[in-house]
């Protein structure tokens, strides 16, 4: 059987203050600028909750765009999939973002990004990211 991994996260940002239009619109682009699903790149538009521009208003402190998708053994190339994200992030408004990887042999691994200032502007590169890592067995070890 093939090894399935789980990815799925969410990007968050503040909605409070001047300049919130820009920043969705500016997230969302981000977004859209992201292949395809059809092309199979580790990151597409179809894994993200994509922020609509009339949905301004929506949410009550936070901006959440979530994501998700299902790999084969994701893990092995763990290391582009976390460039890919990056990328996007470097392109985004954000305060934080948090990635999921749930793998069958490797346990869960959770990812957290967080910004240096108040938030990430496009382009400052002030990310800073943390690890955490668990696993469950089911083996009854």
């Amino acid at each position: 059987m093939d090894q399935e991994s789980i990815v799925y996260g969410c990007i968050k940002d503040s909605i409070q203050g001047v300049g919130y239009s820009e920043r969705i619109r500016t997230n969302r682009e981000a977004m859209l600028t992201l292949p395809r699903a059809d092309n199979w790149p580790f990151l597409c538009q179809e894994m993200f909750a994509i922020p609509a521009l009339d949905a301004l208003t929506r949410n009550y402190q936070t901006e959440v765009m979530h994501f998700g998708a299902s790999y084969q053994a994701v893990e092995y190339e763990w290391n582009q999939w976390i460039e890919q994200f990056e990328a996007l992030l470097g392109k985004m408004y954000w305060v934080s973002a948090t990635v999921h990887l749930e793998t069958e042999l490797c346990g869960t691994h959770t990812f957290t990004w967080e910004s240096s200032r108040n938030y990430h502007t496009p382009g400052s590169g002030d990310m800073y990211i943390q690890c955490q890592w668990s696993h469950e067995s089911s083996l009854g070890i």
